[in-house]
């Protein structure tokens, strides 16, 4: 049952020595049912709004939020182009605390809108990489949690190991995710400060700027590609943009190899949305889970979907493998594979061409079979007869090996 918004009101006055309370409003922006929460005006000019948690799961974040932001101190802060909350005070309230925090203006857009105008996704790529380029150590002094590349690349296997076990992943996905965890070039990046919980809505923006950022539960030292999966798979004309952004930002910090970790974080998206659903015995949820999951797949299938890395290029079916054998041509000498992306920027114009259809164009000359002149070898001698004399072979077989010594004897000078 909700509380009261008077109720919250008053709490706060109880929670903030010397409060006065001139306006209270209900507040739901980022609540997402999980909390109550009202927005206060005071007397001496502050705005501040107030939460309770409805349920367990929103009071563990709450308090892990807490910890995280009582822990960025003001020398972390200034580091940042945009304000993070500040911690106001605390009230218990039916078993639970109530927290007042510093109320942050700015509107939530969709991760679409906020990478749909150049300014703004410059504005939201440079956001990202403040965070990444945080000194650790503040971190670490909180007790908030650390975790190495190896560490990082074990959590994605024990997730992918727990979605498959439900029986419900579809094989060409758990094939995808296994491979980009194999692959161990994928994983060789430098630990940096994340939120870790980083959503479009955790992002709020005035005009073409991001004023604030808020939900710092999940702030620890891990793969900087976990808070940039919601930007890899937004659809604003300016995505590429907002990831150049990132990179600028980051001073040459970000590995080659973040885009696909990322795209991989966004598809373990789905992953957790199923086991919530197995969690909570929820048939609906995991239906709309296996839903999704099996689009994933179909735009594997059909090449749509971007590789993870080297090692996990498009699942093929027995007709797709038919038909590019059918279509191969057999007087081309096989190409050197593809190289794997070494720069920290992601070509989204790429992809874009790839959904289209279109490949990119390859010179003239690249697979063009080599010339080879067998004039000189003694094979290319047709044996009915000899070139010079015109004689006929021996029946007994002397002159067919008396070519055959020849041949060997011009192919030994030819080498030597």
């Amino acid at each position: 049952m909700a509380r009261p918004p008077l109720t919250l009101a008053a709490l706060a006055t109880a929670a903030v020595p010397g409060l006065e309370v001139s306006a209270a409003r209900t507040h739901t922006r980022r609540s997402h049912g999980g909390y109550d929460a009202v927005e206060l005006r005071s007397a001496d000019g502050r705005h501040l709004v107030i939460r309770a948690p409805r349920s367990q799961n929103a009071e563990t974040e709450q308090s892990a939020d807490l910890v995280a932001i009582r822990a960025m101190t003001p020398g972390i802060r200034a580091r940042l182009p945009y304000r993070v909350p500040m911690f106001v005070g605390q009230a218990p309230i039916d078993g639970t605390r109530a927290i007042v925090t510093e109320f942050l203006t700015g509107a939530v857009r969709t991760a679409d809108e906020l990478t749909e105008h150049p300014a703004l996704a410059a504005a939201v790529g440079a956001a990202i990489a403040a965070v990444h380029a945080l000194p650790s150590g503040f971190v670490g002094d909180a007790g908030l949690p650390r975790e190495s590349a190896d560490e990082s690349r074990d959590g994605v296997v024990e997730l992918v190991g727990r979605a498959a076990d439900t029986g419900r992943l579809p094989a060409a996905i758990l094939r995808r995710w296994e491979q980009a965890t194999d692959d161990e070039s994928l994983w060789r990046f430098r630990p940096t400060v994340v939120n870790g919980a980083l959503t479009a809505d955790s992002m709020l923006v005035e005009g073409d700027a991001v004023t604030a950022i808020v939900g710092w539960s999940a702030l620890a030292v891990g793969d900087p590609a976990r808070d940039l999966h919601w930007l890899m798979t937004s659809r604003g004309a300016s995505a590429e943009l907002a990831l150049e952004a990132y990179v600028i930002g980051r001073s040459g910090g970000a590995d080659g190899h973040l885009p696909q970790r990322a795209l991989l974080y966004g598809e373990l998206e789905l992953a957790r949305w199923l086991l919530h659903g197995v969690d909570q015995r929820d048939p609906e949820i995991v239906e709309d889970a296996v839903s999704l999951l099996d689009g994933l797949a179909a735009s594997v299938h059909d090449r749509s979907s971007e590789p993870l890395s080297p090692e996990t290029g498009p699942i093929l079916t027995v007709g797709d493998v038919e038909k590019m054998l059918d279509d191969t041509p057999r007087n081309r000498l096989p190409r050197e594979g593809g190289m794997t992306l070494l720069t920290d920027s992601y070509d989204f114009s790429e992809l874009e061409r790839r959904e289209a259809g279109e490949r990119p164009a390859v010179p003239a000359d690249a697979t063009a079979p080599i010339p080879l002149d067998l004039s000189d070898w003694g094979d290319a001698v047709p044996p009915a007869a000899d070139r010079t004399t015109g004689a006929q072979p021996a029946a007994d077989g002397t002159a067919e090996r008396d070519a055959a010594t020849d041949a060997q004897e011009r192919r030994n000078a030819a080498s030597s």
